[in-house]
C-alpha cells in the first residue's frame, strides 16, 4: 500500500509522521532483476549464503562467495557488509546481513537483525532498498508476521525526537523507500495487508513515543486533551469529550482530585470514542494512567532519575496511540479510550499521608504514601467508565517499581479478574511480540491493603507490590470484565537510549484487531 494512500488518513499526524516516514511495498521477484539503490540479503553462520544470496553470487560469477571465503563476513547475527557495484548486479549496492545459525533464527533475532539493517541502510545513503529478509524461515511465523514486523521495526529504528533541538542532525540521504520481497506471488495479499496494518500500528507507536517524550512543561493534562481533539478532527468515527475538575467535583471524584490538588495544572480526563460498530454494541474501554509528572507529592521521590517521571503518563500515551491506530484502520468495533491526566506535586494544598479520601464509588481510602498516586486516579476513572456498560475494561499504567523487580524491562505485567480476557491479551502479546506475563490476583493478597481506619489502604504491606496495587484497582471493577497492565518496566528506556518505547501499542492494537475479526495471518 502506498504511503500517500495510507498517510492521507492520518491528518495532522501525517506531517508529524513524515519526519521519518518510509514508503513501503511488497513484491515477489528474483534478486538479479532488481534495480535499486541496495539489495538486502542474508548470510548464515558459518559463511553460508541464503538461497537469494546464492542467486546473486551466481550472476556475479562467484564475487560474493569469494569475499565470504576470504573472511569478510562470518554470518554472525547482526554482522553487516556493504558491497558496491557487484558484477552483473543491476542494483548499486548489496548489503549482506549476518543472520546467525539458520536453525536458531527466532523472532527476537529476526527483529534485531532488521533493526540493525535499517540503521545501516539509513547511515550509508541508500534512500531505497529491496529487502529479501522476509524470505528467511522464522520458526512458527508466517509471511504476514515477518512483513509486518519488518515495517514496525523499520519505523521504530528510524525514530528520532528532534522537535525541541535547534540543530536536527538528520541524515543527508535518509532511507525513504523499502520494498519487502516475498517468496511467491500468492503471498502478496498477505504482505500487502501486513504493510497496511504495520503502518497503522507504527503510526500509533510514534504518536505514543512523541507525546511521552515531550517534557512536562509542555505535556500536561491539557496537552493530552489537545492531542485527543486532534485525532477527532481527522476521523469521522471519533468524538471526544473532557471531564475537568469542576465536573469531577460534581461527580465526587475526590480521589482523582486529591492527587492533582498540589499542581497548578488542572486535572483533565480526556475521553476518545471510536464508533465503528453498531449503536447497541458494548464498547471496549481502555483507561490510561496519565500522570504527566510525578514528583511523589509530599512523599517526594529521590532527585536522581526524577526527570524520567514525565513518563508516568505512558499508559495515557499508549491509549492515545492505539486509538489513532483503531481509527486509521476503521475497525468495526466500538472502542473508548480514557486518558486520566493529572500531575502530582508537593504544595501547601497537596494531599498528605494519613488523609482519608472518599472515592467516586463511595469506598474510602487511607493515604499511606502520596507516591502511590496512580491507583487513586485510576480508581475514580474505573468507576466513571461503568456508565458505558462496557464489554470489558483494560487499564494501562506505569504503576509500580515492583513490576520491574518481578519482570525486568522485557515483559508487561498482566493481572485480571476474568480469565478469558487475560488469555486474549496474552495471545495478542504473543502475536505482536510485544510480550506480557500474567501475575496472580488471588484473594489471599487482598488483606495486604486493609486499613484500620478506612475501607482500603493505598499501599500494601511489604511484598507483592505489583499484585497489591492491582488488588486495589480490582475493588473498583466489580461491574465488568477487567484486566490491568503494569507497564512500569516496558514504557520507556533509561540511560544513553532514554526515551519512550511506544509499548504496549502493538499488543493492544493486536487485541483490538482480533476482536474486530481482522485477518492477521496468511
Amino acid at each position: 500500500m502506498a504511503k500517500g494512500k495510507f498517510l492521507s488518513k492520518l491528518g495532522f499526524f501525517a506531517s508529524y509522521f513524515e519526519e521519518f516516514s518510509v514508503e513501503f511495498s511488497v513484491k515477489s521477484g528474483s534478486p538479479e532483476k532488481q534495480r535499486s539503490a541496495c539489495i538486502v540479503v542474508g548470510v548464515f553462520e558459518p559463511r553460508r549464503l541464503t538461497a537469494v544470496a546464492e542467486q546473486l553470487d551466481e550472476i556475479s560469477e562467484g564475487y560474493i562467495s569469494n569475499l565470504i571465503r576470504r573472511g569478510d563476513l562470518e554470518g554472525k547475527a547482526g554482522q553487516m557488509l556493504l558491497l558496491h557495484h557487484v558484477p552483473n548486479v543491476l542494483s548499486e549496492r548489496v548489503l549482506l546481513v549476518g543472520c546467525g545459525k539458520e536453525r536458531e533464527l527466532n523472532e527476537r533475532q529476526y527483529k534485531d537483525i532488521l533493526a540493525k539493517t535499517i540503521k545501516t541502510l539509513n547511515e550509508t545513503g541508500s534512500m531505497e532498498a529491496v529487502c529479501f529478509l522476509p524470505e528467511l524461515h522464522v520458526k512458527g511465523r508466517d509471511t504476514y508476521w515477518k512483513v509486518r514486523q519488518a515495517v514496525e521495526a523499520t519505523q521504530h529504528s528510524l525514530y528520532t525526537f528532534l522537535q525541541l533541538k535547534t540543530k536536527k542532525g538528520e541524515p543527508r540521504r535518509p532511507l525513504r523507500k523499502m520494498v519487502f520481497n516475498v517468496p511467491t506471488r500468492k503471498e502478496l495479499p498477505a504482505g500487502e495487508r501486513a504493510v497496511e496494518h504495520g503502518m497503522a500500528v507504527a503510526a500509533g507507536v510514534k504518536i505514543t513515543r512523541d507525546v511521552a517524550n515531550m517534557p512536562p512543561n509542555i505535556c500536561n493534562p491539557k496537552y493530552l486533551w489537545e492531542q485527543a481533539q486532534l485525532i477527532s478532527e481527522q476521523y469521522d468515527s471519533v468524538t471526544t469529550e473532557v471531564v475537568d475538575e469542576a465536573k469531577m467535583a460534581e461527580l465526587e471524584m475526590n480521589s482523582y482530585l486529591a492527587v492533582g490538588r498540589g499542581s497548578h495544572n488542572e486535572s483533565m480526563m480526556s475521553i476518545i470514542k471510536h464508533a465503528g460498530g453498531s449503536a447497541d454494541q458494548a464498547p471496549i474501554v481502555l483507561v490510561g494512567k496519565g500522570l504527566t509528572f510525578d514528583s511523589g507529592g509530599i512523599s517526594i521521590k529521590p532527585g536522581a532519575g526524577m526527570d524520567e517521571m514525565k513518563y508516568d503518563m505512558g499508559g495515557a500515551a499508549s491509549v492515545l496511540g492505539v486509538m489513532n491506530t483503531v481509527a486509521a484502520l476503521n475497525l468495526p468495533i466500538n472502542v473508548i479510550g480514557v486518558l486520566a491526566g493529572c500531575e502530582n506535586m508537593p504544595d501547601a494544598n497537596a494531599y498528605r499521608p494519613g488523609d482519608i479520601l472518599t472515592t467516586m464509588s463511595g469506598q474510602t481510602v487511607e493515604v499511606m504514601n502520596t507516591d502511590a498516586e496512580g491507583r487513586l486516579v485510576l480508581c475514580d476513572a474505573l468507576t466513571y467508565v461503568e456508565r458505558y456498560e462496557p464489554d470489558c475494561v483494560v487499564d494501562i499504567a506505569t504503576l509500580t517499581g515492583a513490576c520491574i523487580v518481578a519482570l525486568g524491562h522485557h515483559a508487561t505485567g498482566l493481572m485480571s479478574t476474568h480469565n478469558p480476557l487475560a488469555h486474549e491479551l496474552l495471545n495478542a502479546s504473543e502475536q505482536s511480540s510485544d510480550r506480557a506475563w500474567r501475575l496472580p490476583l488471588w484473594d489471599e493478597y487482598q488483606s495486604q491493603i486493609d486499613s484500620p481506619f478506612a475501607d482500603i489502604s493505598n499501599l500494601g504491606v511489604k511484598g507483592a507490590g505489583t499484585i497489591t496495587a492491582a488488588c486495589f484497582l480490582s475493588r473498583f471493577t466489580k461491574k465488568y470484565n477487567w484486566a490491568h497492565m503494569d507497564i512500569a518496566g516496558t514504557a520507556w528506556n533509561s540511560g544513553a537510549n532514554k526515551g519512550s518505547t511506544g509499548r504496549p501499542v502493538s499488543m493492544l492494537a493486536q487485541f483490538l484487531m482480533n476482536r474486530a475479526g481482522v485477518v492477521t495471518e496468511d
